[in-house]
């Protein structure tokens, strides 16, 4: 991980502590977080349902900044354990819109490429209270 270019991000898009922190395996991004990076960046963002169920569903994100244009997928599945689904909520085209929307801001703006997640992502990045 670029530790500098980290950091150079965090001042861009005036993160606080209470914006970032670190899982065990990887730096996350809250939702206020990522709010505040879009707003920074003015990425547009449209969405497509892909499919849509009682229990699982999939969207995909088009975001633009600028001249830059990408696509990218959010889905969850509504599992009574994590073992039968990535959710346990019943919103589960929230969750998919909510997942889509943190990679295609996090992609556009560089932070995917420095191994950092958006909290939305995986029920296993939630920080811990």
């Amino acid at each position: 991980m670029n530790v500098d270019k980290l950091k150079e991000l965090y001042v861009k898009f005036e993160l606080t502590k209470d914006d970032v922190y670190k899982h065990q395996h990887y730096i996350i991004i809250t939702r206020s977080g990522i709010d505040k990076i879009q707003a920074k960046e003015k990425v547009q963002i449209t969405y497509d349902v892909i499919t849509c169920e009682t229990k699982f569903c999939v969207v995909k994100a088009i975001a633009i900044k600028e001249n830059t244009r990408i696509e990218t997928f959010g889905s969850a599945l509504k599992g009574d354990s994590f073992k039968d689904g990535n959710t346990q909520s019943w919103y589960v085209m929230e969750m998919a819109e909510k997942r889509a929307m943190s990679r295609a801001v996090l992609k556009l703006t560089g932070f995917y490429e420095l191994g950092v997640f958006g909290e939305d992502e995986s029920e296993d990045f939630k920080r811990k209270q």
